[in-house]
């Protein structure tokens, strides 16, 4: 496979960085996955460190050898670690569970399969627009869709972050909506963000970045620029670029590999 990547995390100006991140490949196949833990829940860092784990554990044997279902994998593993989340002991007094958003994506031979819970995103940008998107599992964006509100004003909607699925939080939320799996060209991008990271920026804004520099260079730039723009209340920021194709960089290997990222 030949592709470029990075992930990044800020806190912002939170107390603490509860978004995870994290990508495996082996073979023909690689990982990405993301999660946001929610600060309204306690300890939302459990269950994102928990999505995380079970992934990465999942590819771990499942990645020895090809994926026979890959659309399965995530949607199958995503419900795996709901179920973990959901046996944490919950606190009564908060009126639920450990909760987290989660958008994982698996490539395997050139095609890309997803699927997501919550407000973390995935763009696929090619030839500087935008392919494909998930939808935000939210209020306001159900309120955009009933053309009660804007683009704009979803953007900056104050109620935007309350989410309506997450796994974990409360019992029998969860679902994970997939995505039509696509076959890569390319130069195609892929991003996967939390929404520190895309909600301070329009769509367009998040192309170009992606479209004009490498994926280092994208990633933090976006990050930099989403904590000038919510300066004193930014939420944590974190993010996976990916660049995919011909002039990347070539990862051949026959174990799995997996990079989890360090949040400060």
């Amino acid at each position: 496979m030949n592709f470029s990547i990075h992930q990044a995390s800020h806190i912002g100006n939170r107390k603490y960085n509860q978004d995870r991140a994290a990508y495996a490949y082996s073979g023909d196949t690689l990982l990405l996955v993301l999660a946001d833990g929610m600060g309204g829940h306690l300890h939302g860092e459990v269950a994102a460190n928990l999505i995380i784990e079970t992934f990465v554990e999942s590819f771990g044997r499942d990645g020895q050898t090809r994926i026979a279902d890959p659309g399965g994998f995530v949607a199958g593993t995503m419900r795996h670690a709901n179920e973990r989340i959901m046996r944490v002991t919950h606190d009564k007094a908060l009126g639920g569970f450990p909760g987290s958003t989660c958008v994982a994506a698996l490539i395997q031979d050139g095609k890309v399969y997803w699927g997501h819970a919550g407000d973390s995103r995935l763009y696929l940008l090619r030839d500087g627009a935008v392919l494909a998107r998930t939808r935000d599992h939210s209020m306001v964006q159900q309120w955009f869709e009933w053309g009660m509100i804007t683009a704009e004003e979803a953007r900056v909607h104050p109620q935007r972050n309350q989410i309506t699925n997450c796994l974990g939080g409360v019992e029998d939320m969860f679902y994970m909506e997939p995505g039509q799996s696509v076959a890569l060209q390319s130069g195609d991008v892929l991003l996967l963000g939390s929404d520190g990271l895309w909600g301070p920026f329009s769509d367009q804004e998040l192309t170009e970045a992606c479209t004009t520099k490498t994926v280092i260079e994208a990633l933090d730039d976006l990050i930099a620029r989403a904590l000038e723009r919510e300066a004193g209340h930014s939420d944590n920021v974190t993010g996976i670029a990916v660049r995919w194709g011909e002039g990347e960089a070539a990862h051949d290997t026959d174990k799995p590999v997996c990079h989890i990222l360090k949040n400060s």
